[in-house]
């Protein structure tokens, strides 16, 4: 069985000839021009770009949530609009350069605003989940660049496997909470609860490997240029997941104090 990444935008699907639009076969038929394909250090300053437009925009609604204004407004609308972006890209690859920014600015609401809710409620709590989703981020790309950990299809249909097993166990216990006024396991501070957090943080940062693969099978493939956006923005979506379920994890542990 041949499981890809879970991020629907760094998929083999998604890096591959078969996936090439109309805009990459022109670009396949042209005279090679290196300066018009997909590089790693290309991808990093894209990563670090959208990383820099997010934090911008984190810090804004982070201001503003702690200057009166209700922080859940700006915090959906990121998110709406983020997953929106998400969905427009993952089938409109050749857009990244401009969906892969706007992706950073709402999610950069989203973020901010759901960080300013947890803040408000744990103090802290928002430096030590951005310090232990930048470590895990630097200890998996370090496993990964040094070999250490090496993405084969095992590896892939485990986690692959295990993040769909996360979606859709959070899918039904978010449909059960809502018909039948149900309490999903993962909710509060108890052990089990704690446990939960711990594995899906596993699995998000097993899925930074996956992410660093794709990458890098894309640059060996000479992909075109725009796909140094959409890599970025894949990373990016990762990232965000993991930080969002350290907050979770760090929140459930505080409120055990």
């Amino acid at each position: 069985m041949n499981f890809n990444s879970k991020n629907p935008f760094l998929s083999d699907k998604r890096f591959s000839s078969n996936a090439v639009s109309k805009a990459e076969e022109v670009h396949e038929a042209k005279i090679i021009d290196y300066n018009q394909e997909m590089t790693l250090s290309g991808t990093i300053n894209k990563t670090a770009i959208l990383f820099l437009i997010l934090t911008a925009a984190a810090m804004v609604t982070w201001w503003m949530a702690f200057n009166g204004m209700n922080p859940i407004v700006p915090a959906f609308g990121g998110a709406i609009i983020g997953l929106i972006l998400v969905v427009i890209a993952s089938f409109k690859q050749h857009l990244s350069p401009y969906l892969a920014p706007g992706y950073a600015l709402f999610e950069g609401l989203f973020i901010g605003g759901i960080s300013a809710i947890f803040e408000i409620k744990y103090p802290g709590i928002v430096v030590n989940a951005v310090s232990a989703t930048l470590v895990t981020f630097l200890v998996c790309l370090g496993l990964y660049k040094f070999k250490i950990v090496k993405v084969t299809e095992q590896f892939k249909s485990v986690v692959i496997a295990s993040t769909l097993a996360i979606a859709t166990y959070y899918l039904f216990s978010w449909l059960a909470s809502l018909i039948f006024n149900f309490t999903p396991v993962h909710y509060g501070n108890g052990m089990m609860s704690i446990g939960i957090s711990v594995f899906v943080i596993i699995i998000a940062a097993l899925n930074l490997f996956l992410d660093f693969d794709q990458i890098e099978k894309g640059v060996q493939q000479r992909m075109p240029k725009f796909m140094e956006w959409f890599g970025a923005m894949g990373l990016m979506i990762t990232l965000v997941w993991l930080y969002v379920e350290f907050l979770r994890l760090l929140s459930k542990l505080s409120s055990k104090d």
